[in-house]
């Protein structure tokens, strides 16, 4: 059972980059999908982005898509989410999550494990 743990999270003005890090335990991070979620206050736990455990093809959510992108290194265990040109909206706890699928979707009960999180937020 992989554990995971984020990093990177922080306080940045609207317009800056922050890039996350997501360091899972074990040495089978390279069997997993990798996705990113976040919650704001008040708000459902939304879909950011994915990063398959194949061929590493991508997925994002439409809020964010041209201004994230998603990494990973999987000799080092870590997964990596960019973040440009952040906007007040994107204030949130970032979650990083794992799935044993090729290709999750954007639904959070694909991804059985979790990280504790780490909180962004973004001032105007």
């Amino acid at each position: 059972q992989v554990q995971l743990a984020e990093s990177g999270g922080g306080l940045v003005q609207a317009g800056d980059s922050l890039r996350l890090s997501c360091t899972a335990s074990g040495r089978t991070f390279s069997s997993y999908s990798m996705g990113w979620f976040r919650q704001a206050p008040g708000k459902e736990r939304e879909f950011v982005g994915r990063i398959s455990r194949g061929d590493g093809s991508l997925d994002f959510a439409a809020s964010v898509k041209g201004r994230f992108t998603i990494s990973r290194d999987n000799p080092k265990n870590t997964v990596y989410l960019q973040m440009n040109s952040l906007k007040p909206e994107d204030t949130a706890v970032y979650y990083c999550a794992a799935s044993a699928y090729l290709r999750p979707g954007q639904d959070k009960r694909e991804y059985p494990y979790w990280g504790q999180g780490t909180q962004v937020t973004v001032s105007s």
